[in-house]
């Protein structure tokens, strides 16, 4: 389904104990296929209760890359995401860009 030139990251983040994704998952996280290379976000999946919500989350990422701006995608998901999840998908985000940070340098991915 996915080239060999991709790799799959996965950016966690805590939200609120009383959020639903909390509840049915015990945090959020949201899954990124992108190509090895460039970070291009091929495809994604957030931890997201509802399927518009887990949609709705995926457009904002992908074709974006894991190497933009953290600052243009905060702002984004501040703009036109309206739920109590909204600080966690932009602290997943800055996980998976830590994590495809190193391995770009060929560092030690802290998968905990």
């Amino acid at each position: 389904m996915f080239e060999k030139d991709t790799l799959y990251v996965v950016g966690n983040a805590k939200t609120q104990q009383d959020n639903p994704i909390t509840m049915q998952y015990g945090q959020f996280f949201i899954g990124f296929v992108v190509q090895q290379e460039s970070g291009v976000i091929i495809d994604c999946a957030p931890s997201a209760t509802l399927p518009t919500t887990a949609a709705f989350i995926s457009s904002l990422f992908i074709g974006k890359s894991l190497s933009d701006d953290p600052v243009a995608i905060k702002q984004e998901v501040e703009r036109r995401y309206f739920a109590s999840s909204q600080k966690a998908i932009i602290v997943a985000y800055k996980d998976a860009q830590k994590k495809f940070a190193c391995i770009q340098k060929g560092l030690q991915v802290d998968l905990a």
